[in-house]
This record gives structure tokens, C-alpha cells and sequence, in this order.
């Protein structure tokens, strides 16, 4: 149940990261109580997780999780630049992740 715990806290954390650039630095009422409520889910399932995965592997895979899907939303979504260099380095965010989802 920790691995599925994570995998929700990750996606949860590239949703709150996204709706901080939408509060406008905690200016805009609706998309700031989102973003907060979002951090507050993706923290207690990521402290929930950590019951059973050790600390540095869940925080690792949580922030890996965030960061790969945070820079495939931009290039899709926001007009950031791809490049292979860029491509590479998202793959091997998601590379080292399943590392250690399988190896740690």
C-alpha cells in the first residue's frame, strides 16, 4: 500500500506545484485554497508511505515523481522548450525512480 500512497503523493505534488503558479504567489483565493489543500493531501499520503518505505527512497521517488511529471507538463502544456538533452535527463528522472522503486 506504500508504493500506491507514493505513486498518489507524487502525482499530487506536480498538481500543487502547477497551482502555485495559478495562485499568483497566494494572491488569488480559489487557486490558492486549492494548492494548499492539494500540498496538505500530498504530505500526509507521502508521511503515510513512509510507514513502510524508508524516508530517503520515499522522498527521492516523491520528488522524482514531481519533478519528471512537472517538466513533461511544461513542454506540453506551458510552451517550455524540448530538446533531447531536456528528454534525456526526464528519462532519467523516471529511470532512477523505478531504480528505486525495484533496486533500493
Amino acid at each position: 500500500m506504500g508504493w500506491i500512497y507514493l505513486l498518489i503523493a507524487g502525482l499530487l505534488e506536480c498538481c500543487w506545484a502547477v497551482g502555485l503558479k495559478y495562485s499568483d504567489g497566494f494572491t488569488k483565493l480559489w487557486p490558492s485554497a486549492i494548492t494548499i489543500i492539494l500540498i496538505v493531501f500530498s504530505l500526509t499520503l507521502l508521511s503515510l508511505a513512509m510507514r513502510t518505505i524508508p524516508v530517503g527512497t520515499a522522498y527521492a521517488v516523491w520528488s522524482g515523481i514531481g519533478a519528471a511529471m512537472l517538466a513533461v507538463y511544461g513542454i506540453a502544456f506551458m510552451g517550455e522548450p524540448v530538446n533531447v538533452v531536456r528528454v534525456a535527463c526526464i528519462l532519467m528522472i523516471i529511470a532512477s525512480v523505478a531504480g528505486l522503486k525495484y533496486f533500493a
